[in-house]
């Protein structure tokens, strides 16, 4: 009897192949986009060329167009990142749930997909996805898969499904090999047919440590592998179309056995899925920096670069005036670093934007953060000092400030001592010596009396004892 999990796990691998779909239609409606775009300002561009005495009007026409290039620019690599990585999903919750039919076991009540990173890190999982390329290339099932399904019991589905997982196999060797079919060269000193010189103990003139340290300015092809070459980026440029063969392969195996699924048009998607066709909410764009900067700029970003400097010396000083510094340095030098690090992540994000206010008005946020900057450096020792002061403090604060302003015992009118964690009061009258603890620097406790004899001469002067 099948399990009712399963119904729910084949209906989110459809939804997840329908996705995969409708990203590569996001990607195409994208690339369609852009591509006008690029049509039409070249136009433009030759129109402008032709009427040269509107040059004012079209440099501000073209800086709207550049902002609109780059905007299209910028949905089309988002949808791409998130066309591979809902690819990867596929891959994934297809895989999982091979292993779980072939192991005669439930699938997971959660199919497996990436984590589409918070907000303020989109534009880092962004260029990390476009780097890695969504992760498809990691999550293409191996070796151990395929033995798996070889080893069950013979029939025409798994045998599709044996051979999808070959084919994506033979476009992983070609993304993997292309590159080292590539070697460096010196054209200028060197033959046509003579590449450059190997590092010693690497042999391979496709070695990445030839390709990165090598001696030659050049870059080729390896001779006479051209036609190998071009095997391999077709087997690599093949691997979108084998995404879905594989996918299709697992599904209608799952279906064979545990029954078709229902409607996915219900199924609430997850991971990058959520986000085909919204690629400007998913990722959006940040304000560019300014490629030379003016000197309003510069105050914006000077004034709070000092705040963030500012800001990260809080720690410290509150620890110095803690007398917690020499004991936990590291624990007060990380929560400075974490300081550091989240305000520069907050400049990064927030000056682009000021600086692109109009004139002179760009630098009244750079003299306003530098304004507050002088502030918290000027307050945050006194303020500091104020919750963690010395033995001293504490009693004029507690004691010669209050009940003890016209007595013997104010402060012009007596000498400390600090004895064992005891603060000892003399009068210079003679009166009876104060003995109070814990006379701690950079406490925050305030003063008892340490015998009878003090208790009973604050109690006389009608002190509020703690």
């Amino acid at each position: 009897m099948t399990h009712a999990r399963w119904d729910a796990a084949i209906t989110a691998l459809r939804a997840q192949g329908e996705a995969v779909r409708a990203a590569a239609d996001s990607v195409e409606e994208c690339q369609g986009a852009w591509s006008a775009g690029a049509t039409a300002r070249r136009a433009q561009e030759e129109t402008g060329r032709a009427a040269a005495d509107r040059v004012k009007d079209q440099t501000a026409a073209g800086d709207e167009r550049g902002e609109a290039a780059r905007a299209r620019w910028d949905r089309l690599t988002t949808a791409v990142v998130l066309w591979r990585t809902c690819e990867a999903d596929y891959l994934r919750c297809a895989t999982a749930l091979l292993r779980a039919h072939l192991a005669h076991d439930r699938p997971p009540v959660r199919l497996p997909v990436a984590v589409v990173w918070p907000r303020p890190l989109r534009q880092l999982w962004k260029a990390r996805g476009k780097d890695r390329s969504g992760g498809l290339w990691r999550t293409i099932p191996g070796d151990r898969v395929l033995a798996q399904v070889a080893s069950a019991a013979p029939e025409d589905l798994l045998e599709n499904v044996s051979k999808a997982i070959k084919d994506l196999q033979a476009s992983l060797h070609g993304h993997r090999t292309g590159p080292r079919l590539h070697e460096r060269c010196d054209p200028e000193r060197a033959a046509a047919d003579s590449p450059a010189a190997t590092l010693p103990g690497f042999p391979d003139r496709g070695h990445w440590i030839n390709q990165t340290f090598g001696r030659g300015s050049g870059w080729r092809i390896q001779p006479g592998r051209e036609a190998e070459l071009r095997a391999l980026e077709d087997e690599e440029r093949a691997v979108h179309e084998r995404v879905e063969a594989f996918g299709s392969a697992v599904l209608r195996l799952l279906e064979h056995h545990h029954g078709p699924s229902t409607s996915p048009s219900a199924m609430r998607l997850s991971g990058a899925a959520r986000w085909i066709g919204q690629e400007q909410r998913a990722v959006p764009r940040r304000t560019p920096w300014p490629d030379k900067m003016t000197m309003p700029q510069t105050l914006v970003l000077g004034g709070f670069g000092w705040l963030v400097l500012v800001l990260a010396a809080i720690p410290l000083t509150v620890a110095m005036k803690a007398r917690v510094l020499s004991d936990h340095p590291k624990t007060v030098l990380l929560v400075a670093l974490a300081v550091t690090v989240s305000g520069a992540l907050a400049v990064a994000r927030i000056a682009p934007r000021l600086m692109r206010l109009p004139g002179c008005s760009a630098a009244v946020p750079g003299l306003a953060a530098a304004l507050a900057a002088y502030a918290v450096m000027q307050l945050q020792g006194p303020v500091a000092g104020y919750f963690f002061a010395d033995p001293l403090d504490r009693y004029e604060r507690q004691f010669t400030d209050r009940c003890l302003a016209a007595s013997p015992y104010r402060i012009d009118s007596i000498q400390t001592q600090v004895v064992d964690r005891t603060l000892v009061v003399r009068p210079i009258s003679g009166e009876t010596d104060l003995r109070l603890g814990p006379a701690e620097d950079g406490s925050t406790h305030p003063l008892r009396p340490q015998d009878q004899a003090t208790r009973a001469v604050l109690e006389k002067y009608g002190c509020e004892l703690p």
